[in-house]
């Protein structure tokens, strides 16, 4: 997807937040940390939280999928990177969860993260956790948004707090730390335990296809690794 903006009309990639064309080229934008989290989770940690209108003076149904069947379907609705040379060391629809930061890079596959919960992984020196909450509907799957197949919603956070390295694991409702048995929920907020009122320090990812990330970080490291 390529954005353009009002005032110089440069171009600009989704995907990395760097134009393109134009005036401003060569300038990215500041990335910000955020999840593809499902209403429930929203509301229960958010209960107060601002929600955007539907009512936007376009005529649009907002909870419909105009790219039914994309999410399990081999096709790419992209011409570049159906003639591109595709990163083959894994399919090129597989669902990855990259995270980047300081010219270091890492895939961690999805389904490999729905079945585990919780993935520990290092970028650039600093530890990090990567977990998945059953829960989300994938948005390009079925006709209706909310009857897209559960892909889950992930997180990825820096495993320290306050001097003291965390490892977590999957709970029912959210996760628990292995050294308190503190309860945390997706948003990396302590909400019961010796850590409730904690917060953990959350990183910018993205839930992506390989071939998208493959492509932008032709150098990225996979989790688990292959072979």
């Amino acid at each position: 997807l390529v954005m353009y903006d009002r005032q110089t009309q440069s171009l600009w990639t989704h995907f990395d937040g760097l134009a393109v064309i134009g005036e401003l080229i060569g300038t990215q934008l500041d990335f910000w940390p955020m999840a593809i989290v499902s209403w429930e989770a929203w509301r229960d940690a958010h209960p107060d939280g601002m929600v955007l209108t539907q009512e936007t003076g376009y005529h649009r149904s907002y909870g419909r999928n105009p790219y039914v069947g994309y999410e399990t379907s081999e096709r790419l609705l992209t011409p570049a990177f159906q003639s591109a040379d595709i990163d083959e060391r894994l399919p090129a629809k597989e669902r990855v969860v990259g995270i980047r930061g300081d010219g270091d890079a890492v895939a961690v596959r999805h389904a490999h993260l729905e079945d585990t919960g919780v993935v520990e992984v290092e970028l650039a020196g600093v530890p990090l956790v990567v977990w998945n909450l059953p829960g989300a509907s994938s948005a390009i799957d079925a006709p209706e948004l909310a009857n897209g197949i559960d892909v889950g919603s992930s997180g990825v956070f820096e495993r320290r707090l306050d001097g003291r390295l965390l490892s977590f694991t999957r709970s029912d409702d959210g996760f628990t730390d292995d050294e308190t048995g503190s309860s945390w929920n997706l948003f990396g907020e302590a909400t019961a335990g010796d850590l409730a009122g904690s917060r953990l320090q959350a990183r910018e990812f993205v839930d992506t296809f390989w071939f998208a990330w493959g492509t932008f970080e032709p150098d990225s490291s996979i989790v688990p690794p292959l072979g």
